[in-house]
């Protein structure tokens, strides 16, 4: 017979192994991922370039702004500068109830482009400032275009960003969008930037690309795309109540048989946060964002309807709720073995996997940023190191802290508000 203290270092011994179990196989998900992804991106390498068709589309590219008088000239200058025919876009930023002096900066950009197509809408606390997918809303109520682009305040896009995006969605009308990448404008402003930087090359652009391969999933970032007027219209625009409206619309699209594709010419630089507090309220949105949306489709798991991002919710739901309780779990056990609190049997095999783990993110990771000039370099290797041991930790925090606050959001009924990240000069 097991006395008490047998009994509860089996049920950790339960508990740990299936915590190390989670941890891994969606670490091994994340390797095939990249792996998909690695292929795909040597695939679109060696393919022709996509041409802009005869008719050229009129685009309406939309930027929604508040209080972003810091960054707004200079995203205003890149748009304005877009290798694509001047007469066959028009560029409106909503600058959404703002208090600072972004509308004085608009209407000087304004009076000196007199002969372009750019048009401001101010909003106040009466119709806006209710967050970017009320913004959004607004603004296309004004669009003419066909298409339409989004960019954030922060981007710098490079000239060719939106002749790419439009170029590739007119090869074919199942797709009702089309992505770019983005790449960190400021990474070596601090050691957050950079970890940002490493994180955007190998979890967001090579996962998506990874995802494009296996599954002809692609999610729609907040960024840099372009998108079909008529089938946005259809799915009703994008949602208010959505912080992540992104994926959200994504997950709508899918559901209309649409596909959406990825096309890594299109670059777009953005600023990313440089501190601590920035970067924590920012992700703590995404968080919060991504579990309303998981929410809100999860009764369509299993049924015909939501076959199409049926991979996608099994992938947040694993990683916003299995792999956070298998790591609070995991580092929970680490500190109470070395505390000499509680032992667990399995806590050599589960160090022995850690450490395994450790090297399969860090090889995986790194392959993953070769394929960016400048980016292959030994200083980043050991960032890569640091990364699986600090910003993982960080990130728990985050998704805790997230689910959190969602939850007292939706008791206390509290509406979506624009969150607004710090910018930089």
């Amino acid at each position: 017979m097991m006395d008490e203290g047998e009994r509860i270092i089996s049920v950790l011994d339960y508990f740990l192994f299936l915590a190390v179990l989670s941890i891994w196989g969606i670490l091994v998900v994340n390797v095939i991922l990249t792996i998909a992804g690695y292929v795909n991106y040597l695939q679109k390498v060696r393919q022709s370039k996509p041409q802009l068709p005869a008719q050229v589309p009129f685009v309406s590219i939309m930027v929604p702004a508040h209080n972003e008088g810091i960054v707004i000239v200079k995203t205003l200058q890149a748009l304005l500068n877009f290798d694509y025919p001047k007469d066959r876009y028009e560029i409106i930023i909503i600058n959404d109830n703002s208090d600072d002096n972004s509308a004085e900066l608009l209407a000087e950009v304004q009076s000196l482009y007199p002969h372009r197509n750019l048009k401001v809408i101010n909003t106040d606390k009466t119709n806006g400032g209710k967050g970017k997918s009320n913004a959004l809303n607004i603004g296309l109520k004004q669009a003419r275009g066909t298409l339409i682009s989004i960019y954030d305040a922060d981007n710098t896009p490079q000239r060719s960003a939106l002749r790419y995006l439009v170029a590739e969605l007119m090869q074919d009308s199942q797709l009702a969008a089309v992505i770019g990448k983005f790449r960190t404008r400021n990474k070596n402003a601090s050691l957050l930037t950079r970890f940002i930087n490493i994180e955007t090359l190998s979890f967001q652009w090579m996962a998506q690309a990874g995802r494009e391969k296996l599954f002809k999933l692609c999610t729609i970032p907040g960024t840099n795309y372009v998108i079909r007027r008529d089938i946005l219209e259809e799915i009703g625009g994008w949602d208010v109540k959505a912080l992540a409206e992104d994926t959200e619309i994504s997950f709508r699209v899918y559901r209309m048989g649409y596909r959406i594709r990825f096309q890594p010419l299109a670059v777009t630089w953005e600023q990313e946060p440089q501190t601590l507090d920035v970067w924590f309220h920012q992700r703590t949105r995404w968080v919060k964002g991504n579990i309303y949306v998981i929410l809100k489709n999860a009764r369509l798991l299993f049924t015909k309807s939501g076959r199409p991002i049926r991979f996608d919710l099994l992938y947040f739901l694993a990683i916003y709720f299995l792999l956070m309780t298998s790591l609070i779990l995991s580092d929970s056990m680490f500190v109470l073995s070395v505390a000499g609190i509680a032992h667990s049997n399995l806590v050599g095999f589960s160090n022995a996997l850690w450490v395994m783990a450790v090297i399969t993110f860090v090889v995986s990771t790194f392959v993953t940023i070769t394929t960016e000039k400048g980016e292959m370099t030994l200083a980043n290797l050991l960032i890569i190191i640091f990364m699986y041991v600090v910003y993982s930790q960080m990130w728990l925090a985050v998704a805790a802290h997230g689910m959190v606050g969602y939850v007292r959001e939706q008791v206390f009924h509290q509406q979506a508000k624009w969150y607004k990240t710090k910018r930089y000069q």
